[in-house]
């Protein structure tokens, strides 16, 4: 069992910035895809970004390409979401996940392990 712990929630102002991390301090994230996912009330839970275990391949949902950017550190287990020029309609709670179905990495079922969640709330 993969324990993912996500950090960086809070409340901006619509057009700010925000950096949310995950990081697992019992196993090593390298050899798994990794995605950021979201939850706003209300509705269903929806792909967000993710990316290869070599963070070479990376992929977005399209409302969000060109503002946010996910990263990793293998170095420092660490997955990132900078999130840039936020929206109202971005807040929800952000989870992150852990896959080894490196062809799958924008859907939900491909990933195994879950973090509890982040919530991001962007002010209009």
């Amino acid at each position: 069992q993969v324990q993912l712990v996500e950090s960086g929630g809070g409340l901006v102002q619509a057009g700010g910035s925000h950096k949310l991390s995950c990081t697992s301090s019992e196993h090593t994230l390298s050899s798994y895809g990794m995605g950021w996912f979201r939850q706003a009330p209300g509705k269903e839970r929806e792909f967000v970004a993710a990316i290869s275990w070599d963070g070479y391949s990376t992929y977005y949902l399209a409302s969000v390409k060109g503002r946010f950017t996910i990263s990793r550190d293998n170095a420092k287990n660490t997955v990132y979401l900078q999130m840039n020029s936020l929206k109202p309609e971005d807040t929800a709670a952000y989870y992150c996940a852990a896959s080894r179905n490196y062809a799958a990495l924008n859907t939900q079922g491909a990933y195994a392990y879950w973090g509890q969640g982040t919530q991001v709330t962007v002010s209009s």
